[in-house]
């Protein structure tokens, strides 16, 4: 029988090549979610993600009230299709493990054709953290990025006492490329940047076991670096 969210997943892929891109590692699935895996997706974010007396995010999003940040999630997500080009681009992953949502990781970039540049940000439900799942998800995106895009550069940004993400840029290659201020809550806080070259994650040990699925439906959806003038 077909679910209602493959049935939706069918539907959509005649307008929304992306609906076939799947990303699987050894423990978890990656895939761009429709609009009705996405509430599965918001239910996990309003149980949890953080201590409510920080936030590791640059955006303040989880402090809205449950209807809000539902609302909210949603129209992000779909400001992410409405503003689509090949050169400038934001990927939502929803992260499954076992066919449940845990979290959501990102890939984006600006300028893709000329700069080869890419940024990742992500967010686990608070039961799924401290098992290596960040880890994990970032070795997904960062293989669709370097060796099926062609990207040239990943970087990455965090709040300076946010240890959880500093150590999987760290463990991935990332090189502290310094740091600004950033308001967080009314306040400065040292927002830090990391970056990772291809030929350091190509060249050096890398995650085994990620599978790219769907590309091809949607490989016309992005640039490829070094052909734009």
């Amino acid at each position: 029988m077909t679910t209602a969210s493959e049935a939706a997943r069918s539907a959509g892929l005649t307008h929304w090549p992306l609906f076939a891109l799947v990303i699987r590692t050894p423990r978890l699935e990656l895939r761009v979610p429709t609009d009705t895996e996405y509430q599965a997706v918001c239910d996990v974010a309003v149980r949890g993600i953080h201590d409510p007396t920080t936030t590791p995010f640059a955006v303040d999003w989880t402090d809205a009230p449950p209807d809000r940040l539902r609302r909210n999630a949603f129209q992000f997500l779909w400001g992410t299709r409405a503003a689509w080009s090949p050169d400038d681009w934001h990927l939502e992953f929803a992260v499954h493990r076992d066919g449940r949502p845990i979290g959501m990781k990102a890939l984006w970039a600006k300028d893709f054709g000329a700069l080869g540049e890419v940024s990742t940000g992500s967010w686990l439900g608070r039961d799924s953290q401290g098992q290596g799942y960040g880890k994990e998800m970032r070795a997904a995106v960062l293989h669709l990025a370097f060796t099926c895009l062609g990207a040239h550069w990943a970087t990455s940004q965090v709040f300076a006492d946010n240890p959880a993400s500093i150590s999987v840029n760290r463990h991935h290659g990332y090189q502290e490329d310094g740091f600004e201020l950033r308001t967080r809550r009314g306040r400065p806080a040292r927002w830090l940047r990391f970056r990772l070259a291809a030929e350091d994650w190509l060249g050096g040990p890398r995650d085994t076991g990620i599978e790219v699925e769907g590309l091809e439906a949607c490989a016309e959806m992005f640039a490829r670096p070094g052909e734009t003038a």
